[in-house]
C-alpha cells in the first residue's frame, strides 16, 4: 500500500479519496473547503493544512481541481508542488483542463524528473462513489502502468489515450458528445410531455429504441423517473452546469485551434451557457431540462 496526497475533495474528489483509503492506502488530504476536509478524515483520511503539507513524503500525488488555473498554481512556480516532489514521486492529474495546460505542467515536472500523468475521468458522482470510474490517461506508457494499480482502486475502465494531453483531448471530446446528447434527450423528453406523455413512459420506449443513450438509461433528466439521479434530487450534487460550461469552453477554443468544425457541439455549449446565466450554474448539468420548459417546473 502506498501513502497518497489527494488535492481537491469536491463532488468527484471527496468519494476518490474515500475509495483510496477503503483500498488500505494512507491518504493525506487537503481541500480549502474545511467540510470537504472533514468529510474526508470521517472516511478515514488524515487532513492536511496545505497542499505541500498533504505531499510531504507521499509516493504519489493526486489532484482533482476545477480548472487549468487552479492546477499551474498548485504544481508550478517555487512555492509549487513540483519544486518541492523527491524524483521518485508520481503525480496524477485527474482534472480536466486545456491539454495545452497539461504539455505545460508536464514539462517542468520531466525537467525535474518527476513521472506525471493527465488522467480525467468519466462516471460522473456515482462513478466516483462506487468506484467504478473511467480514467483516460495521457502520459508515457511506463507511467501509466506505474500509475494502473492505484487508478484501479478508483476506477473500472483504464485507458492510455497517448501522450501528455492526449487523455485530455479524448475527454473533451467525451463530455461534447455528453453535452448534445443530454441537450437531446431533455428536448425530445418536453417535446412528448407537452404532448400529453407519461415522461416515465416515454422514457422507457426511447430507451429500448433507437434513442437510447447514456443520459436516457443510466442519468434520466425528468424529475421522479428515475431514482438516484440528480434530477430526482431538485438537481443537487452531480456534475455542475458550471463545469459543463467549462469542458465545452475547452471544447470549442481546441475546436478553433485545429479549425475543426463542431456546429451541434457549439449550439450545445450555447444552451448551457444560457442555462447558467438563468441561475443554474450550481446545479446537475442534468437540470439544463428546465430550459426546454421554462415556467412550469
Amino acid at each position: 500500500m502506498a501513502k497518497i496526497a489527494f488535492v481537491g475533495l469536491g463532488n468527484m474528489g471527496g468519494p476518490m479519496a474515500a475509495n483510496l483509503v477503503k483500498a488500505g492506502h494512507e491518504v493525506v488530504v487537503f481541500d480549502l473547503a474545511k467540510a470537504a476536509l472533514e468529510h474526508a478524515v470521517e472516511a478515514g483520511a488524515v487532513a492536511a493544512g496545505s497542499a505541500g503539507e498533504a505531499a510531504a513524503g507521499a509516493e504519489c500525488v493526486i489532484t482533482m481541481l476545477p480548472a487549468g488555473q487552479h492546477v499551474e498554481s498548485v504544481y508550478l512556480g517555487a512555492d509549487g508542488l513540483l519544486a518541492q516532489l523527491a524524483t521518485d514521486t508520481l503525480v496524477i492529474d485527474s482534472s480536466t483542463i486545456a491539454p495545452d495546460t497539461v504539455q505545460k505542467v508536464a514539462k517542468v515536472a520531466s525537467e525535474q524528473g518527476i513521472a506525471f500523468l493527465d488522467a480525467p475521468v468519466s462516471g460522473g458522482v456515482g462513478g466516483a462513489q462506487a468506484g467504478t470510474l473511467t480514467f483516460i490517461c495521457g502520459g508515457d506508457a511506463a507511467t501509466f502502468e506505474r500509475a494502473k494499480p492505484i487508478l484501479a482502486n478508483m476506477g473500472k475502465n483504464i485507458f492510455h489515450a497517448g501522450g501528455h494531453g492526449a487523455g485530455q483531448v479524448a475527454k473533451i471530446c467525451n463530455n461534447l458528445l455528453l453535452a448534445i446528447l443530454m441537450s437531446g434527450t431533455c428536448e425530445a423528453l418536453a417535446l412528448g410531455v407537452k404532448n400529453g406523455l407519461d415522461p416515465a413512459v416515454l422514457s422507457e420506449i426511447m430507451k429500448q429504441s433507437s434513442g437510447g443513450n447514456w443520459a436516457l438509461n443510466v442519468y434520466n433528466p425528468w424529475p421522479g423517473v428515475m431514482e438516484g439521479v440528480p434530477a430526482s434530487r431538485g438537481y443537487e450534487g452531480g456534475f455542475q452546469v458550471n463545469l459543463m460550461n467549462k469542458d465545452l469552453g475547452l471544447a470549442y477554443d481546441n475546436a478553433v485551434k485545429n479549425q475543426a468544425p463542431i456546429p451541434m457541439g457549439a449550439l450545445a455549449r450555447n444552451l448551457f451557457s444560457l442555462h447558467g446565466l438563468k441561475g443554474n450554474g450550481t446545479l446537475d448539468f442534468s437540470s439544463i431540462q428546465r430550459l426546454f420548459l421554462e415556467g412550469e417546473q
